[in-house]
């Protein structure tokens, strides 16, 4: 069995060797067991940090790079009409802390029936659609970095209290 442990990081020219398809559910967990596209079972021993991205590259055991595939999945493609609404749509989803993929004009999120009937209360327009779902990794991520934000900025401030 083949063993990942480690994400590439910036390695864009890298020769990808093979592919892991995964749901977005599974690209969450740093410990699972996989399949390539090829049909090699592969291990999953990741450390913590950010769920995979389709597009990742992955450090496989034998030396080849494997790239990670968001598969499509059901998800509701949410509009508005108006930016307004949408926006309050998505303060709502967001005061539940759901998972939502933020795009120009639309927000998607993993189908939900509790979820749609709330959403259909604010007048939003539903399409069900099979697509790959990756959602925003949220404030807390480490997407945005304090100290790395000084040191581009070192007028930047977090707060109106200070650093």
């Amino acid at each position: 069995m083949i063993e990942i442990t480690a994400k590439i990081e910036g390695g864009g020219n890298a020769r990808v060797a093979g592919r892991v398809e995964l749901p977005f559910e599974l690209r969450q967990k740093r410990w699972l067991f996989a399949r390539l596209a090829s049909g090699e079972e592969v291990s999953l021993r990741l450390p913590r940090g950010k769920p995979l991205r389709g597009g990742d590259l992955l450090a496989a055991s034998d030396g080849r790079v494997i790239e990670v595939v968001a598969v499509p999945e059901k998800v509701m493609h949410v509009e508005c009409a108006t930016p307004d609404e949408l926006a309050r749509v998505a303060y709502h989803l967001g005061n539940r802390h759901v998972p939502v993929q933020i795009g120009a004009g639309f927000l998607r999120l993993i189908e939900d029936p509790v979820l749609e009937v709330m959403l259909r209360g604010q007048s939003a327009k539903i399409t069900f659609i099979d697509a790959p779902f990756e959602p925003e990794a949220g404030a807390y991520s480490g997407a945005h970095h304090r100290e790395t934000d000084r040191e581009h900025n070192p007028d930047a401030k977090i707060h109106e209290y200070g650093g």
